[in-house]
């Protein structure tokens, strides 16, 4: 039986949701993202919860036998920085990290205040591996 998470798919409105982030700066790198994103995965576009935006979905099963959907790859603009969403531990990707720029990482979470700071084509090669990580996994 599928449980909701908190940050399921819905059916907001992604342009309204971008047109409504206050930095602009945040809103120009979402913009960025947005297309990028779109361009890796070949999938619109959904707002998950309140504040991410996340390209297609798969389906898994936790070890106490609930199961959930979720997302391939995403982002969120948050106030402090910009939010990247993984299906792999980042960490282990130790010469894309070192090549990319300026960020902080979570276990599947990249963080980054400006793209202008990083290298673009590293940022899609992370990206892109996300996205694969569904076919490869599935």
């Amino acid at each position: 039986m599928k449980k909701k998470l908190v940050n399921a798919q819905t059916d907001k409105d992604v342009n309204a949701f971008i047109d409504s982030i206050e930095n602009q700066v945040r809103q120009a790198d979402a913009r960025v993202l947005l297309d990028l994103l779109q361009d890796i995965t070949g999938d619109e576009p959904k707002i998950w919860g309140k504040s991410i935006i996340g390209y297609g979905k798969y389906s898994y099963q936790r070890k106490n036998g609930d199961e959930f959907e979720w997302f391939n790859v995403g982002f969120s603009p948050g106030k402090a920085h910009m939010t990247m969403y993984v299906m792999y531990n980042i960490n282990e990707q130790v010469e894309l990290l070192q090549k990319l720029g300026p960020h902080k990482t979570g276990k599947g979470c990249l963080y980054v205040k400006r793209l202008e700071q990083v290298d673009m084509s590293v940022l899609r090669t992370i990206l892109e591996k996300s996205n694969r990580w569904r076919s490869e996994n599935s």
